[in-house]
């Protein structure tokens, strides 16, 4: 309880410290060019036009909004932290049977999946010990797919808040006041759009975390059986370099189904942000990703910084979007 308790901690904390880049992302990944492109220098020093990056987004909010702009939508996501923790912390401890000895926070993603001791990684950050031994490849796959229970069991239960967090920071490209508070806005989702309205753009984000997970966890396998000797030197930085090398690569693949599961999860909610003519209407999550891709846009917002301006497009000032 006392680690669940830490975790939740420090998750709130991170959770502060992180807002504004997730607000601004979102803003972009939905398509807001609040900016128009401006000339600057690229990563090897070529003039070229450029979107505004991380800081110019941010100084455009609190000129509008206040330094307090940027942490719209702080409140559910929170929420939404704190009881996927617990949730995801109960749905583990109720698939150990009774074998689970500690479970603590996971300082690196790779760590070792084989041993004396079978240690269990996840990327969410727990470390599990049981006390009977395990083959060596069914213990990371038995392992893996507790973790992607209870992170699944996590998201489904927290996806109302991020919806509702999704919303409320939307709400700055119309200047709507719309959803304005957890319970006010949950009660504006019922009435509008009934129970499903809580879980739209839920399926590519489970998609999305299960491949992550699959990715990074198989990858350490792998890594830790053919690629790391126990005898070699300064293991623990070689791990945290592993562990660098496979989250990036785990969330370049994974970004597109992030994306979509956002700009779904406003869409034709009622807002400017999801609505024509400055956003088209999905019908389901499987036309957004083909539309998404067909214009060349499924990296969009991946990078808040040397943003490059989308090939072929024409950057309308009015609607303050590309075209």
């Amino acid at each position: 309880m006392a680690d669940t308790c830490g975790q939740i901690a420090l998750g709130s904390g991170l959770t502060v410290l992180s807002h504004p880049l997730m607000y601004i992302k979102v803003l972009v990944q939905v398509g807001h060019e609040p900016l128009p492109p401006t000339l600057g220098r690229n990563i090897f020093g070529r003039q070229v036009y450029q979107l505004p990056g991380l800081f110019a987004y941010a100084k455009h909010i609190v000129k509008i909004d206040g330094k307090s702009g940027l942490f719209k939508g702080l409140a559910p996501r929170l929420c939404a932290g704190t009881i996927g923790t617990l949730v995801h912390s109960s749905v583990l401890q109720e698939s150990g049977n009774g074998k689970k000895e500690d479970c603590s926070s996971l300082q690196h993603v790779v760590n070792e999946f084989k041993g004396c001791d079978n240690v269990s990684v996840s990327v969410s950050g727990c470390v599990c010990f049981f006390k009977s031994p395990l083959p060596a490849f069914s213990s990371p796959l038995s392992q893996t797919t507790k973790e992607m229970v209870a992170r699944s069991c996590a998201t489904i239960v927290t996806h109302p808040f991020h919806v509702i967090t999704l919303r409320c920071m939307v709400q700055f490209i119309g200047r709507e006041t719309k959803y304005s508070g957890v319970f006010d806005s949950m009660v504006t989702i019922y009435k509008e759009e009934g129970i499903l309205g809580f879980f739209a753009g839920l399926i590519p984000r489970l998609l999305g975390d299960i491949f992550s997970l699959w990715i990074c966890n198989m990858l350490a396998h792998l890594i830790n059986t053919y690629a790391i000797d126990s005898s070699m030197n300064h293991m623990g930085e070689i791990k945290n370099c592993f562990q660098a090398v496979t989250g990036f690569f785990a969330s370049m693949v994974t970004y597109p189904f992030v994306l979509v599961s956002n700009v779904m999860a406003v869409n034709n909610c009622g807002l400017a942000g999801g609505l024509p003519p400055y956003a088209s209407v999905y019908p389901n999550w499987v036309d957004c990703w083909r539309h998404l891709s067909r214009e060349g846009n499924m990296s969009r917002g991946n990078s808040l910084f040397f943003r490059k301006i989308p090939a072929g497009k024409t950057y309308a000032m009015e609607q303050k979007r590309f075209f």
